[in-house]
């Protein structure tokens, strides 16, 4: 049984974290790894575990990553507090050599193809081992991540869980105004996927979209989210891509989720 009220309040800890990490590095994407707490901390509770595989694919997302490996003790507080200074193995876009890191990412459109080979592998090798992968909407922009899906399909790789942060706001502008993705469902239908659609703040439905079926199926889950999350001033503002709360605006960032 998930015990909402807990996760929920471990996922205001982990905003909280969040902002006082870029606020002391002065670090961009608070936006962007505010959207993704929720996916994030649902995964690691109850999926990343035995031989399962997560990848970050959005890597620019770094401080959620680098707040959930610390809640589960991949890193520790110290090594966390380390972002941002000189010689700290916690760099501003995902690397392996942070312990729990599967694969290095931040150039986008590269995490779904690795996934798609890995999962490729664990089937040859007659695994139960599952794939998840986080991607942002902007990916959807690149050629690699439409290749990759018609991969994934041909293959048959329903040990493949594919999650899109759909918080519709990529680096320039929101992503209606770049270049059109809708309607998303369909066309990953059409590319032969397990489509689900969800709220990607809302533990429960996080929780059922991450359980896989057998069905010769990937998996592709529409996580519909809000960049900034849980601070009302930064909530679908392109703005929080790129700049870090000043000492002002964390104290007033922290008072909003609190």
């Amino acid at each position: 049984m998930i015990n909402k009220k807990i996760i929920l309040n471990i996922a205001k800890n982990i905003r909280i974290k969040i902002l006082e990490l870029s606020n002391k590095a002065k670090s961009s994407h608070v936006g962007s790894s505010l959207s993704a707490v929720e996916i994030l901390l649902v995964l690691y509770k109850f999926f990343i575990k035995k031989k399962n595989i997560f990848i970050l694919s959005k890597g620019h997302a770094c401080l959620v990553y680098y707040c959930i490996l610390n809640k589960f003790r991949y890193i520790n507080l110290k090594t966390l507090n380390s972002y941002g200074k000189n010689n700290s193995i916690l760099m501003s876009h995902v690397s392996h050599k942070v312990p729990g890191v599967e694969f290095s990412t931040g150039s986008l459109g590269h995490g779904l193809p690795y996934a798609t080979g890995r999962a490729l592998a664990e089937k040859i090798n007659f695994t139960n081992n599952k794939i998840y992968v986080l991607i942002s909407d902007g990916e959807l922009n690149e050629g690699t991540t439409w290749e990759s899906l018609l991969f994934a399909t041909f293959n048959k790789l329903d040990n493949l869980c594919i999650i899109i942060d759909y918080n519709k706001i990529q680096s320039l502008d929101f992503t209606k105004n770049i270049l059109k993705i809708e309607p998303l469902k369909k066309k990953l239908e059409s590319f032969g996927c397990n489509v689900k659609n969800i709220n990607g703040h809302n533990i429960n439905e996080i929780y059922r979209s991450l359980l896989l079926s057998k069905n010769n199926k990937p998996t592709a889950i529409i996580a519909n989210t809000i960049k900034g999350k849980g601070v009302k001033f930064m909530e679908n503002k392109i703005l929080w891509h790129y700049k870090s709360p000043d000492n002002k605006q964390l104290k007033e960032a922290i008072k909003s989720l609190k």
